[in-house]
């Protein structure tokens, strides 16, 4: 298969520490902006395991385990590194926090759109596994602030100042700067069954297709008038067909692909900038740094189509990357799509992104595709619990999480539904099973279980309520847990400490 020209060399190179030096395309020494984060080795962690190197998987964990301190005098991008600073009036978070000191007393109030809404996958499963509402309450705020700031024509801006809440750059897009936010209203809501993210979204989509779209092209206008303000194509807005394809509206993402893909054939890759008037790229935005999103969108339209040009895209973006970015110890930045120059940096996301997605495209077996058809059965102290039964749900960054594990792994309260509710879901399952043993079995496709808000409705509740039998004292439902430093848990295998 062609994606395999993709992974030695990149994956060998970059992910071994004593690589971290080797030279540029350029033969000059690589940029150390981002060495104290040890940030390529945790952002393509899992693309190993999703590979099928489990060895080196838990290599780079021990490698981790030792070497990383997130203690340091270091000022972080609160969006890139997904650690907090949401005391504001407004609920909405900085932009940046430092990860010693905390919020810089200088630090400006204006974020990003996405910088605000794209937390909600991560820390409602962080508030599941610990027990704890803060992080996802947190998270929901954010999102309603900037819902309750959108125009009266239903568009946000770009940036706003999360203490004011007024709007700072009034540009509105599907891309830089605001893309993640809908991308998290449509995967929080599967994620978390929840009807009111979903809601949200497809009114902020007959708002971008009254005042955005044309000729199936995504253009940026003013968020109050409507009016085109920038008649641009930006490569990271190619994550939208992808998204279209998350809420079945396949006809549309293919239109939009394929406009999307011409200008990949048109230059190899996709410039960060492309003027859609004049067929052209932007001055001072040629490069193309190897991002994921049309291959992302690929592969989620080729699951949802099995189209054959989706894996066109794929072998182009194979052929393209290797003749052109390939250099001594992985894949650089190309910075001029026009000559194919290159920069002397590659992006973190190449490997925890787009290598991951063109495998995935051409891996129809891989345990990520899972259509629920079997899954892995645990016993707990108290009951059995269902892992890996399929619906992973990539966060932006392309990790995966099994929303499994959620409700599975999940720290409940005393008010909150009892473990009975869970193991009802359950009920059709074979019984036949040893204790401790993990069977794969088949069944039909997962199904969360109902908890407070959502999509099961009341009345059904109350009749399965009535179905269960007398009351009983049952302990609530929660996994074993160790520190980080003796265990790391995916995909319901435990990889123990070496010492």
């Amino acid at each position: 298969m062609p994606f395999r020209l993709l992974i030695p060399l990149g994956l060998l190179c970059a992910l071994l520490p004593q690589h971290h030096g080797a030279p540029g395309p350029d033969g000059s020494a690589p940029d150390p902006a981002h060495y104290s984060f040890s940030l390529t080795l945790i952002d393509a962690l899992d693309t190993l395991l999703i590979l099928g190197n489990v060895s080196e998987f838990q290599r780079v964990v021990e490698v981790l385990q030792d070497s990383v301190d997130f203690d340091i005098d270091v000022n972080a991008s609160v969006f890139e590194t997904n650690i907090r600073a949401f005391q504001t009036p407004t609920g909405m978070p900085y932009g940046t926090v430092n990860l010693l000191h905390g919020v810089n007393p200088g630090e400006t109030p204006v974020t990003c759109t996405a910088g605000i809404g794209t937390f909600i996958v991560e820390f409602a499963t962080l508030s599941s596994l610990t027990g704890d509402p803060v992080f996802e309450d947190v998270a929901r705020v954010a999102l309603m602030r900037l819902w309750e700031s959108r125009s009266d024509i239903g568009l946000v801006g770009n940036h706003i100042d999360v203490l004011t809440g007024k709007w700072v750059a009034q540009d509105a897009g599907i891309g830089a700067g605001v893309d993640s936010y809908f991308e998290y209203l449509v995967k929080g809501a599967i994620l978390l069954q929840d009807k009111k993210l979903m809601a949200m979204f497809l009114e902020y989509n007959k708002a971008i297709r009254n005042y955005t779209r044309f000729d199936d092209w995504y253009l940026w206008v003013q968020m109050y008038k409507g009016t085109v303000s920038m008649p641009v194509f930006q490569s990271l807005e190619a994550y939208w067909p992808g998204l279209q394809s998350l809420i079945g509206d396949i006809d549309n993402a293919m239109r939009t692909f394929l406009n999307y893909y011409t200008v990949w054939k048109q230059f190899g890759g996709l410039p960060e900038f492309y003027n859609i008037p004049q067929g052209y790229t932007v001055e001072k935005r040629e490069g193309y740094p190897l991002r994921p999103e049309l291959i992302e969108s690929a592969m989620y339209l080729y699951r949802a189509t099995g189209d054959p040009t989706l894996l066109e895209l794929g072998r182009d973006a194979v052929e393209s990357i290797e003749k052109i970015s390939k250099v001594e110890c992985g894949f650089a930045t190309i910075k001029d799509l026009r000559d194919h120059k290159l920069d002397n940096r590659m992006e973190s996301f190449f490997l925890a992104e787009t290598v991951k997605y063109l495998y995935l495209l051409f891996d129809p077996t891989n345990f990520i595709h899972n259509n629920g058809s079997t899954f892995d059965a645990v016993i707990t102290p108290y009951g059995e619990c269902i892992l890996g039964a399929g619906g992973y749900i990539f966060n932006t960054e392309a990790h995966p999480i099994d929303p499994a594990a959620l409700h599975c792994c999940q720290r409940l309260k005393e008010e909150q539904w009892e473990v009975e509710d869970l193991m009802r879901e359950f009920y059709s399952l074979k019984r036949s099973r040893s204790k401790f043993q993990k069977n794969t079995v088949s069944s039909g496709p997962w199904e969360p279980p109902a908890r407070p808000g959502t999509l099961f409705s009341p009345e059904n509740h109350d009749q399965a309520r009535e179905r269960k039998p007398a009351k009983q004292k049952v302990p609530l439902l929660s996994c074993p847990s160790q520190p980080f430093t003796s265990k790391l848990a995916l995909l319901g295998q435990v990889f123990l400490d070496s010492s």
